[in-house]
């Protein structure tokens, strides 16, 4: 018998920042709008990479809000390498969610 299928994998906590923007009206927001989230996106895909911190892992538009998701092993560290560019948006009011975990282990940070 191998015993190295027999081994039990590794528990991998997945951690998420969730990035909250009210945006110019009740829908989508503007194009602009719409195209400062996207170069963000890219601009924080890029952070994340070479950092090697975890991944962006997309947005969300509708009731004017735009929200961005990134997830990786440690929200703290993963928000200390998005925190430029997060702030860096003007959208207000703003804030951003640090999910250590699970939906009741939650940071809230006002941007």
């Amino acid at each position: 018998m191998d015993t190295l299928f027999d081994l039990p994998e590794p528990e991998i906590t997945e951690e998420a920042v969730i990035a909250h923007y009210r945006l110019s009206d009740d829908q989508y927001g503007s194009r602009a709008e719409r195209d400062a989230i996207f170069d963000a996106e890219r601009t924080m895909t890029a952070a994340v990479e070479e950092a090697g911190v975890g991944e962006v892992d997309g947005n969300e538009f509708g009731g004017g809000e735009a929200v961005l998701y990134a997830c990786g092993t440690d929200a703290k560290v993963l928000f200390k390498v998005l925190e430029p560019t997060l702030r860096g948006l003007p959208f207000r009011p703003a804030h951003v969610v640090l999910r250590h975990g699970s939906p009741e282990a939650e940071t809230r940070v006002d941007l």
